[in-house]
């Protein structure tokens, strides 16, 4: 688990057969997200609406896994109380 100021934005699977990030994701574009790629899915036991998995698969890319990432961060990032925000990345 990866976390900013103590909230989880990232969660990576320690298990090398089952490669899967799970991400924190807008609930519009999670529903994109899912739609539009075979191999990303509502989030593993947590919010489905709020959360997406992504594991390997076609057009799974590195910017994609990247963006995704990053957009989590952010998300969880600016809804923390602004004595608790990181500076600027």
């Amino acid at each position: 688990m990866y976390k900013v100021a103590g909230k989880v934005f990232l969660i990576v699977t320690d298990d090398p057969d089952e490669q899967i990030i799970t991400v924190k994701c807008e609930p519009e574009h999670a529903r994109a997200q899912v739609s539009g790629y075979p191999s990303i899915s509502p989030g593993r036991y947590l919010d489905k609406r709020h959360w997406i998995s992504l594991g390997p698969g076609p057009g799974i890319t590195e910017r994609l896994v990247t963006d995704a990432v990053e957009d989590s961060y952010d998300l969880v990032a600016e809804r923390l109380p602004r004595r608790d925000r990181p500076s600027a990345r």
